[in-house]
C-alpha cells in the first residue's frame, strides 16, 4: 500500500534575522540564486537585490521593509521573510515573526553577537521561533568560527551545535568540512557549483574531534542518541576515529532539538562569495518546522478559546501581517493558517466587523508578484480586494468566526512635527499620513492639542526620516519637519493613601453621585496596575470596572508636563454609592478626577528612553569618543578591543543622540560607526519636566 505524504511537510516558512551589515539580504540573494528563483546574483551595494527593491532601501543599502519572497529546493517550497536588521524597524520583525515557523540567524564571522542580532533572538524567542545559525563572512580577515560561536553561546545562552568545520581561513577560505557526513564540501573561485569530496589529510583529525565533540553535546540533550552513544561507546571503544552515532540518528536528534528549542545547528560560510548556501538550504529543509509540526494557532470565538490546526479541510482561517499600498493596489499579506482560500471567495474580517471578497490571490516575489487561484493552510501570500484589513487583522469564513491575537505594537519613541509647505497640501498631507500609519502600525499620527501641529511618532530618526522621505517621493509632497522629540513618561516616586474624591452633579433631571477613596503607589514592573479591596459591596462590581476606566483615562497627562504616566499601582480602598443618582459614567468620572488629584499630591518623577550604543571605532578615536559620550550623558558600560578598532558599549539617553552620526563621522574621520538598542526608562533631569 502507496502512503501519500502530506503536501504541508514540503513547506517551510522562515525569515532571516540578524543585525545591520551582517549579511543577511546577501544571504538572502543567494538562496534565491541557488534554488534557481533569479539567474544573477544580486548585489546590495550595486543595488540590484531583489528583497531591498524600495528606492530608499537602494539609496541607503540597508532593508527597510520586510520582504517575502518564494523559492523551491530539494523538493520543497520555502517561503522566506528578508527582515530589516536596523532597531528602528524592529517592528517589522515582530509582525514577521509571529507568522513564521522557523528562522535563520545570521552572525558576523568577525563581530560575532551585535546588539541587534541579540534584540532579534530575544523576539525569536518570544514568538517560540525555531533557529538555525549561520556564521557569515568568514572570508573577512579576522575571521573565527570558534570565537563567533562562543559569542552565541555567551550572550544569547543556546547549545551551539557546530555542523561544520572551514577549509582554510580569511581570504583562503574555500569551503566546509560537513561534520555530520564526514564529507568536504568546495566551491571554486567564481562562485561555481560545489564540489564534494572526502576529508582533506590536514583536516581529518580535526574534523573527527570535532565529530565527537558534537555528538557529545547531542547525547546530552537528545535521550535516544543518548542511548545510541552509550551503547557504541562500548562496542566501539578501541576505534577512537569510529562514529558513535549514524549519520541518520544524528540528523534526525538534530532536528528535534532544533525544533524543540534546545539546541541550535550552526553552520558557516560566505554568502558573498557564494560558499555554504546550498549546505544552509539542506538545513533549513531538514532541521527546521513544517507547518504541520508547530502547534495549532490559538484564537477566540466569542470569549472562547480555539485551536485551528494546518488543515486545508478545516475552516479558513488567516493571519494579516503586513499591508502595502501600491499603484496597482491594495496587498494584504496573509499567513494563511487553516483551511483553503479561493479567488473571489468572501472571507470575514473579524477585526473590523465586516465581511469582504478576495480579489485576487499573489505568490509575492518582493516587487513582483504570479497569480493564484487558491491559497492553502502553510501558505504565506499577497491578496488583492480587502479595503478594512490592517496589520493583525484575522480573516477567516464568515460561518466560522475566529480571532488571533495580533503582533504586538512597540510604543514610538520620537516625534516630530510635519506641516506641508503649500497651504493647499494640507489635505494631501493628512491622507499620506494616514496610508502610512496604515502600512506601518508602530507610526503613530496625531494632532498636538496646544498647537495644532500634526505630530508623527515613531521607533527612531531613521525611521522617522524614511517615513518624511516615503510622503515626499511617494505623493510628491513638499513637506516641513520640525526639531525631532523624544517620548518621555512619567511616573509615582512616593505614593499617597486615602485619598477621597466626591463627584457629585445635580442641575436638573438624574443628577450624578460617586464616592471613591484610592490609595496610589509605585509600581516597579512600569505600567499601569488596578485592584478593589472594597469590601461589603459597597461599591457594585460595575462601577469597580468604571473606577479603574476612569483611572485609566487620566492616564494620559501627569501633572509634571503633561506626559503619559505610568509605573503605578491604584487601589480602591472605599466608596459609596446614592440610590437613584449613582451610575457607571459618574464612577468613570470620579476615577478620572480621583487620580488626577492623587498624581498632584504624589511624588513625581519625569523618565526619558534610554538606548544602549555600541560604537566601533579606530584605537586611536577611542579617548575623543568616550569625551563625547560622557558629555552626552552617557554611562560606559563595556569596551573590547579588536585588531586595529575598539567597541564601546554605553547607555545614553535617547534625546542626546539626535545628530550623534555626524558627529562621530567629524571625530573619526569617517570611520566610527554605531547602533542602538532600547533599554526602557530612566529618571530624567529635572529640566525636561517643562513640556
Amino acid at each position: 500500500m502507496r502512503t501519500h505524504l502530506n503536501p504541508l511537510t514540503t513547506v517551510r516558512n522562515l525569515g532571516i534575522l540578524a543585525h545591520v551589515d551582517a549579511g543577511k539580504t546577501t544571504v538572502t540573494e543567494r538562496i534565491l540564486y541557488a534554488t534557481g528563483t533569479t539567474h544573477k546574483r544580486g548585489e546590495v551595494h550595486d543595488g540590484t537585490t531583489v528583497t531591498d527593491f524600495d528606492p530608499q532601501e537602494r539609496d541607503r543599502g540597508i532593508t527597510i521593509f520586510a520582504a517575502a519572497v518564494s523559492c523551491a529546493w530539494d523538493g520543497h517550497r520555502i517561503n522566506l521573510i528578508d527582515t530589516p536588521g536596523h532597531v528602528d524597524f524592529a517592528d517589522e520583525v515582530e509582525r514577521s515573526l509571529r507568522v513564521l515557523d522557523g528562522a535563520v540567524a545570521v552572525f558576523d564571522a568577525v563581530a560575532g553577537v551585535e546588539p541587534q542580532s541579540e534584540s532579534v533572538w530575544r523576539q525569536a524567542d518570544r514568538h517560540g521561533v525555531p533557529r538555525i545559525a549561520f556564521v557569515n563572512k568568514l572570508d573577512r580577515a579576522g575571521a573565527d568560527l570558534d570565537t563567533a560561536v562562543a559569542s552565541i553561546r555567551d550572550r544569547l545562552h543556546p547549545a551551539p551545535l557546530v555542523v561544520q568545520l572551514p577549509i582554510g581561513r580569511e581570504d583562503a577560505f574555500t569551503g566546509v568540512v560537513d561534520l555530520v557526513r564526514l564529507r568536504a564540501l568546495n566551491w571554486p573561485d567564481g562562485g561555481g557549483a560545489v564540489e564534494e569530496g572526502p576529508v582533506p589529510d590536514a583536516l581529518r583529525e580535526e574534523a573527527i574531534r570535532r565529530r565527537r565533540l558534537l555528538e557529545e553535546a547531542v547525547a546530552e540533550l537528545h535521550p535516544g542518541a543518548l542511548e545510541e552513544f552509550c551503547m557504541r561507546s562500548t562496542v566501539d571503544a578501541p576505534l577512537l576515529d569510529a562514529p558513535l552515532l549514524d549519520a541518520q540518528t544524528l540528523v534526525g536528534a538534530l532536528r528535534d532539538l532544533t525544533r524543540s528549542g534546545d539546541g541550535v545547528v550552526v553552520l558557516c560560510g560566505s554568502a558573498y562569495r557564494n560558499r555554504g548556501i546550498e549546505p544552509l538550504l539542506d538545513a533549513v529543509v531538514a532541521y527546521l518546522p513544517s507547518p504541520l509540526d508547530v502547534p495549532a494557532v490559538r484564537g477566540t470565538c466569542d470569549g472562547a478559546r480555539q485551536e485551528r490546526a494546518a488543515d486545508p479541510r478545516a475552516p479558513f482561517a488567516a493571519l494579516a501581517f503586513k499591508v502595502n499600498a501600491t499603484p496597482t493596489g491594495r496587498l494584504t499579506y496573509l499567513r494563511v493558517y487553516s483551511g483553503t482560500i479561493l479567488k473571489g471567495d468572501a472571507v470575514r474580517d473579524t477585526s473590523a466587523g465586516r465581511t469582504e471578497r478576495i480579489g485576487r490571490i499573489l505568490r509575492v516575489q518582493a516587487d513582483r508578484h504570479a497569480q493564484l487561484e487558491t491559497a492553502v493552510a502553510g501558505d504565506i501570500v499577497a491578496v488583492v480586494g480587502l479595503k478594512s484589513a490592517r496589520a493583525g487583522s484575522t480573516l477567516c469564513a464568515p460561518d466560522a468566526p475566529l480571532v488571533l491575537e495580533p503582533p504586538s505594537v512597540a510604543e514610538p519613541v520620537v516625534s516630530v512635527a510635519v506641516e506641508a509647505r503649500r497651504s493647499t497640501d494640507t489635505d494631501r498631507l493628512a491622507s499620506a499620513l494616514a496610508r502610512l500609519a496604515e502600512e506601518d502600525p508602530s507610526l503613530v499620527v496625531r494632532t498636538d492639542p496646544e498647537t495644532g501641529q500634526t505630530v508623527l511618532s515613531g521607533m527612531g530618526e531613521l525611521h522617522l526620516e524614511v517615513a518624511v522621505e516615503k510622503v515626499r517621493r511617494d505623493h510628491g509632497l513638499d513637506v516641513g519637519v520640525g526639531r525631532p522629540r523624544v517620548a518621555y513618561r512619567e511616573t509615582v516616586v512616593r505614593g499617597v493613601s486615602g485619598l477621597v474624591h466626591r463627584h457629585v452633579k445635580q442641575d436638573g433631571g438624574a443628577g450624578q453621585f460617586a464616592h471613591v477613596v484610592l490609595d496610589v503607589e509605585p509600581f516597579e514592573d512600569g505600567g499601569f496596575t488596578f485592584r478593589s479591596t472594597v469590601v461589603g459591596g459597597r461599591v457594585p462590581q460595575e462601577y469597580v470596572r468604571a473606577v479603574e476606566a476612569g483611572c485609566r483615562d487620566a492616564l494620559g497627562e501627569g501633572p509634571l508636563g503633561g506626559h503619559p504616566v505610568t509605573g503605578l499601582r491604584v487601589t480602591l480602598t472605599d466608596g459609596a454609592t446614592h440610590v437613584k443618582d449613582s451610575s457607571e459614567a459618574a464612577f468613570r468620572t470620579a476615577g478620572r478626577f480621583a487620580l488626577r488629584e492623587a498624581l498632584r499630591a504624589c511624588a513625581m518623577a519625569v523618565l526619558e528612553p534610554v538606548v544602549e550604543v555600541t560604537v566601533t571605532v579606530p584605537e586611536d578615536a577611542v579617548g575623543g569618543v568616550l569625551g563625547d559620550l560622557a558629555a552626552r550623558r552617557g554611562r560606559v558600560s563595556g569596551s573590547t578591543a579588536r585588531p586595529g578598532t575598539a567597541v564601546v558599549t554605553a547607555t545614553v539617553p535617547l534625546a542626546e543622540l539626535f545628530g550623534y552620526a555626524t558627529r562621530l563621522r567629524s571625530r573619526t574621520q569617517g570611520r566610527g560607526t554605531f547602533t542602538t538598542r532600547p533599554t526602557g526608562h530612566a529618571p530624567a533631569p529635572v529640566a525636561t519636566s517643562a513640556r
